[in-house]
């Protein structure tokens, strides 16, 4: 008879699962990796569009740390425990040759996803890991032997088998891209046995606006923009890159925005992107000038080649209301101020955010009060842990929320690390 007791049963197959079930391996434990997809690692093949941005640089740890807001102090002990540092090195050390681009953002030399998958699964591997595909979890028993002392007994397989282990971790993710699995399964399960869920968002989501005009600009990439969200005062802003979809805007700056967004009425909410953030109002005015006396016999249609991508520029000449066939020289002080605004604040109303279909992570999740960062432990079950996106607490993009995943998983991997029992 097959044994089904183990000292850790880790539930999730992502980053945050197989980090944590191979490091609990290598420190001796009989480990169970328990997977509902047909393959590890699905929602990583597509992080980074299928490059994998695993970490972040930034070498200061109390700026990393203010990334992730006031939620952020909870990672301190992770982060000392297994930092970006760590999991550059242990990427490395496993074979995985790294490189470091603008924002600090970490990515595998071969640019390929898979690579960071197949290093993770080698790790499994070399660690006696136990992995069962295909294998969701139906149903959780607690033990009530002890009141003062809630345990979880055995969890149940939807194809009805029984797994017992002296501890559980549960890195299961959030609700973003449910198309590779991430459909928040854990939370039903978590509230039941007496845990506070904080309500979970789209986080890192694209944005839709009420403009149709945004169409003929769809797939237009912007580089070194601000991009700022106003509800009649400026409440936040992004500044990098930026991307034109077919009913709004993604990109870096927008997805980092969309949280901000997502916590405030969607009524009333413009976002404004200055398309020359390095110059002021009168040095763009200045260069506008310049521009128009070097081409002063040519149609204002034609003048705006230096200035502005060639998608952007019917769209410009449309919004500022002057003749495109009108000759540069011929254009007003009052026009030319009207297209300094629009170039400094191109302005769009706020429809809606695309949701948990595209958003890259999600907000909220377990409730950090509940869970002790120094191990992270459960506060209300003996012998659960938790790791990685199942908890409140998330980042901009940039590499901010795989760290996330790999510290705490670490973390938990080695907590959780009982391998005097069953064995």
């Amino acid at each position: 008879m097959k044994n089904n007791k183990y000292n850790l049963a880790v539930i999730g197959g992502g980053p945050t699962g197989m980090i944590a079930a191979g490091h609990a391996g290598e420190l001796g434990s009989r480990v169970i990796l328990l997977e509902k997809n047909e393959h590890l690692g699905v929602k990583l093949l597509i992080t980074g569009k299928g490059r994998c941005n695993i970490t972040n640089a930034e070498e200061d740890l109390k700026k990393l740390i203010n990334i992730y807001g006031q939620n952020g102090k909870f990672l301190y002990p992770a982060l000392n425990k297994f930092s970006n540092k760590d999991v550059v090195v242990f990427f490395e050390s496993h074979g995985l040759k790294t490189k470091v681009e603008r924002g600090g953002r970490v990515f595998p030399v071969s640019d390929n996803a898979k690579d960071v998958v197949g290093c993770l699964k080698k790790y499994l591997k070399d660690n006696n890991v136990e992995i069962r595909l295909n294998s969701p979890v139906e149903k959780i028993i607690i033990s009530t032997e002890n009141s003062n002392d809630n345990k979880i007994d055995k969890i149940i397989l939807k194809n009805g088998e029984e797994i017992i282990a002296a501890n559980f971790l549960f890195a299961t993710g959030g609700k973003s891209y449910p198309g590779t699995g991430s459909t928040g399964d854990a939370y039903k399960w978590l509230k039941k046995i007496g845990h506070t869920v904080v309500e979970p968002k789209p986080a890192l989501t694209p944005v839709i606006v009420k403009e149709k005009i945004v169409k003929k600009l769809e797939g237009l990439s912007l580089k070194n923009v601000e991009v700022s969200l106003w509800k009649k005062r400026k409440l936040d802003s992004c500044f990098g890159e930026a991307l034109f979809t077919e009913n709004g805007l993604s990109g870096p700056t927008v997805l980092n925005l969309s949280k901000k967004i997502g916590e405030n009425k969607i009524k009333d909410l413009k976002i404004k992107i200055n398309f020359k953030p390095a110059l002021d109002y009168p040095t763009l005015d200045k260069r506008i000038l310049r521009d128009f006396k070097e081409q002063k016999n040519k149609q204002f249609k034609n003048s705006l080649n230096k200035l502005l991508p060639k998608k952007l520029i019917p769209v410009i000449i449309k919004l500022s209301g002057i003749e495109e066939n009108k000759k540069v020289n011929e254009v007003t002080k009052i026009e030319r101020k009207k297209l300094t605004k629009l170039l400094k604040e191109f302005e769009l109303s706020i429809k809606g955010l695309v949701g948990f279909e595209k958003a890259i992570v999600t907000s909220g999740g377990v409730d950090l009060k509940e869970v002790y960062p120094k191990t992270m432990k459960s506060k209300i079950i003996g012998n659960l842990y938790f790791a990685g996106e199942v908890l409140d607490i998330d980042g901009p993009t940039g590499g901010y929320n795989l760290q996330v995943a790999w510290s705490t998983g670490y973390l938990a991997g080695e907590k959780s690390n009982t391998c005097r029992l069953f064995t």
